[in-house]
Formats: C-alpha cells, sequence, structure tokens
C-alpha cells in the first residue's frame, strides 16, 4: 500500500517565533510565517503534522526555481534536520514578505 506523501493541512496558526497571528493560505498547506518567514519542525511528509520534533526552523537561505519561484530552506534549530518549502509571496492572504525574500536570497549561509 502506498503512502500519500502529502496531506493538506491549511489551518492557521500563531508563530512561535514572532508571534503573530497567521491565517490559513486557501489553496495548500500554510507551513511558515509569512511574516518572518519561521516555520515549525511538526511535518515528516508535507502537512502530515506527524513529526514529534516540533524545534523551531530558521529560514536559513532562499533558492529560485523558474518554475516553482521562491524556495525556503529552513534549518530546524534543535534536530538540525533542513527543509525546503515553496514561498507564498504571491497568497492572497497574507503574502510572505518579499523583502525578507529577496533580503535571505542574497545571504548565502551556507
Amino acid at each position: 500500500m502506498e503512502t500519500k506523501r502529502f496531506s493538506k493541512n491549511d489551518s492557521g496558526f500563531v508563530c512561535v517565533h514572532c508571534e503573530k497571528k497567521v491565517e490559513p493560505l486557501g489553496y495548500t498547506s500554510r507551513n511558515h510565517c509569512p511574516f518572518c518567514l519561521w516555520s515549525l519542525h511538526v511535518d515528516i511528509n508535507p502537512g502530515d503534522r506527524a513529526c514529534e520534533c516540533h524545534g523551531e526552523m530558521e529560514p536559513i537561505k532562499v533558492l529560485t526555481d523558474a518554475k516553482k519561484g521562491y524556495i525556503i530552506v529552513h534549518r530546524c534549530t534543535k534536530c538540525g534536520e533542513i527543509h525546503n518549502n515553496r514561498a507564498a509571496n504571491e497568497a492572497k492572504t497574507q503574502p510572505d514578505d518579499i523583502s525578507l525574500l529577496i533580503k535571505l536570497s542574497a545571504n548565502e549561509i551556507f
């Protein structure tokens, strides 16, 4: 039996890093704060909320992809795991802060 690799889990939350209220995205799983770009290490596969780590995921780098747009690279401050997440800078409700995406794309931390 094949396991799903993506689960839509588009609920709002309060950011653990900046404490702002984040609204649901509306079309896919919201997985990071649009205001500070931080995330939480809660998924094994996108949207499943099955990871027990729950460490804060720091945005460390932004990549650009011709088809996917901005890709935010997060590193867990608790376990060190790295995840790539598509930016939501074109979202109708609470789009990602484009100035933070650009600033982060200019900083090569690796």
